[in-house]
């Protein structure tokens, strides 16, 4: 007898989840702003002037905008400070840092938060070699145009990534895309007195090496090299593209000068300004350490998702081409097969009912109604609290059997029809399902082979009218009946659904009847059969029509159970990947595609829908829509050919978009739950949806046949 003691689902996981995503939603938005502000310093236009003092136009690169009048420094004759934007880079930084140290010289190194935080060990480095640290913003972005949030939180987040990395603060800033003071114009000067009232000093150029340009070694050399004996602060970078030229340029300009007497110094230490530069306390320091984990978790998530992005897409295309290969297969196969002997040994169709009054009726009147002869049917009541069985025994129906039990699940009633059944070949159906009547008769002539010992129905949502069943709809045909194509030519079926299936009775009681430790005792069942050596097939004209969830919450319980049945069955029956035979090509062909499709390709799918958001917000939106389009047709062809092949109507293709980015994400997260739950050890009870007796085939495609 199974345990039905139950470990209750673990409920803290869902904050853990909800937690989860939102951490990686910041993380990914930090990645995405982090990634999407950069650009290379460049030549700018200069727009009006008129509110820039003459005092600033005219003097000197370093400006202490905090008083009511603007002070501005030069540097001492024949004193040069070298600066660099836009690092550090891992790969010029370190070289330019070593040849600063061949010639015994320091220099200021205007860094970015985002390269910082990505780089804390080389901005630690630049510290502890005796350079100066400045802030150039946290993602270059041009201070005169951004607003007074954006530039408070641009600067604050560097002097963070700055403080975590070397333990120390600087007041020195120069804003991206500067240059001289005669080219600060009315924005930039109000950007400066920003800058001024939060206590800082704003460092320009005075010669613009323009090594961005990359003209060469000659030119980069001659613009870093001054006219005259008065000094300056030269612009240079160690970032954004090769900087072979710059370093090259270096071992030129130093040496040349340093033979006429010039000396070489840091911003502060050339312009004699004392207190830019001081260590930070812990708490601030720690806070940056905060800020440097946040970025390289964004960007090793971005990174992951790319990889991710990449193996949902490699998993959409292998099984785009393996269902419609396997698929054209069947199809000519279903065509040859027709040939064989016509199956009319007498059937027993066993339905499990429990609280099914809604529906059951119809489930009875549309299995009496079959075109085969003789067909006998056994409902077990499973301790119904409504009128089920009430209803079943007014019928008075002379081939109709009705049996009580005590509730005792769904494979224990289907154990008792199976022990009451006289017939060798048994179809179980759902209380909620209505049969074609040419159901029965089709879906048992595979029997003719005696190798095959069941054989998978065609179920069809009937309540398709709105949206939630619309989706449902749609995936049914596409996903579960173009899947039981490609399992049928694999000889690896997985599942016969509840909603329809038939069996040898002789091969199910040898097992000792319908597994009852697993939720997904259909799915056990039919694992089972193929371990002891049976073939399953798919029989697709035989089709039922079944009542699908009506709201979220019954989805939800819905594929919660099967999920996580489903990987409890896969679980038991892991042991048939080392197996031969039948049992081997279920383990090494349909386990392995269950795993692949059913669990990792909906956990994976998202992050094409993820990918898709956040490319539209980093520059690269045609890209990024490019490729969630080319992920949504390899789901529409598959779907055309499907709908044609059970011959319905294309039209509930045009919800397919939609149901990527809503339905797709409720099965993720059921997959999710299922597999946390899983991990947990939990065990579920069996979730009874509300019936509401919609099980009928839509009225328009009782009219078209």
């Amino acid at each position: 007898m199974p345990d039905h003691r139950r470990l209750p689902p673990p409920k803290a996981h869902w904050a853990l989840l909800a937690t989860l995503l939102f951490a990686v939603t910041v993380l990914l938005g930090l990645n995405t702003l982090v990634e999407g502000g950069f650009a290379a310093d460049g030549a700018v236009s200069a727009g009006a002037a008129g509110e820039v003092p003459a005092a600033v136009r005219d003097g000197g690169p370093i400006i202490d905008p905090r008083g009511d009048e603007p002070v501005t420094s030069r540097l001492r004759p024949k004193t040069l400070a070298l600066t660099f934007d836009d690092g550090p880079d891992p790969e010029w930084t370190p070289r330019i840092l070593a040849a600063l140290e061949r010639h015994g010289v320091h220099a200021t190194f205007f860094v970015t938060g985002a390269q910082v935080a990505r780089h804390p060990g080389l901005a630690a480095e630049i510290a502890e070699r005796g350079h100066e640290l400045g802030n150039h913003t946290a993602t270059h972005t041009d201070l005169g145009a951004a607003g007074d949030v954006r530039a408070k939180i641009e600067l604050r987040a560097t002097d963070l990534a700055i403080a975590g990395a070397s333990g120390t603060g600087t007041s020195l800033v120069r804003p991206p895309y500067s240059s001289t003071t005669d080219a600060v114009d009315d924005a930039g000067w109000r950007a400066a007195r920003r800058l001024g009232g939060e206590g800082r000093v704003v460092v320009l150029s005075e010669l613009d090496s323009q090594d961005w340009r990359r003209a060469g070694v000659d030119a980069i050399a001659a613009a870093a090299t001054p006219r005259t004996d008065e000094g300056a602060v030269v612009l240079m970078h160690d970032a954004g593209g090769d900087r072979s030229e710059t370093l090259a340029a270096l071992d030129r300009v130093i040496p040349g000068l340093q033979a006429k007497g010039w000396r070489f110094d840091t911003v502060s230490g050339a312009a004699g300004l004392s207190g830019s530069t001081a260590a930070v306390d812990g708490l601030t320091r720690f806070g940056g350490w905060l800020l440097i984990a946040a970025v390289q978790t964004g960007d090793a998530l971005a990174a992951v998702l790319g990889w991710l992005l990449i193996a949902a897409s490699v998993l959409a295309v292998l099984r785009t081409a393996l269902v419609l290969v396997t698929t054209a297969i069947h199809v000519r196969r279903g065509r040859t097969d027709r040939t064989r002997p016509p199956v009319r040994e007498p059937v027993t169709v066993i339905v499990p009912a429990y609280n099914e009054e809604a529906g059951i009726e119809a489930t009875i009147r549309s299995i009496l109604a079959s075109d085969h002869h003789p067909t006998w049917v056994i409902v077990v009541d499973d301790g119904s609290t409504d009128g089920t069985a009430d209803v079943v025994e007014r019928l008075g129906l002379r081939r109709v059997k009705l049996i009580r039990q005590r509730n005792a699940g769904k494979p224990a009633a289907l154990n008792t029809g199976l022990a009451a059944a006289r017939t060798e070949l048994v179809v179980m159906v759902d209380g909620d399902t209505v049969l074609e009547p040419g159901t029965v008769r089709t879906v048992i002539q595979p029997f003719a082979d005696p190798s095959i010992g069941a054989v998978s129905g065609n179920a069809k949502v009937a309540n398709r009218g709105g949206l939630l069943g619309g989706w449902q709809h749609i995936e049914y045909v596409i996903g579960f009946n173009l899947d039981r194509r490609m399992y049928d030519v694999g000889e690896c079926m997985p599942t016969v659904p509840g909603a329809v299936g038939a069996f040898r009775r002789s091969a199910v009681l040898a097992l000792g009847g319908v597994p009852e430790d697993t939720l997904a005792e259909d799915t056990d069942l039919t694992m089972a059969l193929e371990r002891d050596g049976w073939r399953v097939v798919y029989e697709q004209e035989a089709r039922a029509w079944t009542e699908a969830p009506a709201t979220l919450g019954q989805l939800w319980k819905q594929r919660y159970r099967w999920c996580y049945g489903t990987l409890q069955a896969v679980w038991k029956h892991r042991g048939a990947i080392v197996a031969k035979g039948a049992a081997g090509r279920l383990g090494r062909r349909g386990i392995p595609y269950l795993l692949m499709f059913q669990v990792a390709l909906p956990v994976l799918a998202p992050f094409v829908d993820v990918a898709a958001i956040f490319g539209l917000f980093t520059g690269d939106a045609k890209t990024a829509l490019l490729y969630w389009s080319v992920f949504l047709l390899l789901q529409i062809v598959p779907g055309i050919i499907a709908f044609r092949l059970d011959r319905e109507s294309l039209r509930p293709l045009l919800f397919l978009p939609l149901q990527q980015f809503v339905y797709r994400q409720l099965m993720y997260l059921v997959v999710i739950q299922s597999v946390m739950t899983a991990l947990a050890g939990a065990r579920l009870p069996w979730h009874k949806l509300d019936r509401l007796g919609q099980s009928a085939p839509p009225r328009s495609l009782v009219d078209a046949e």
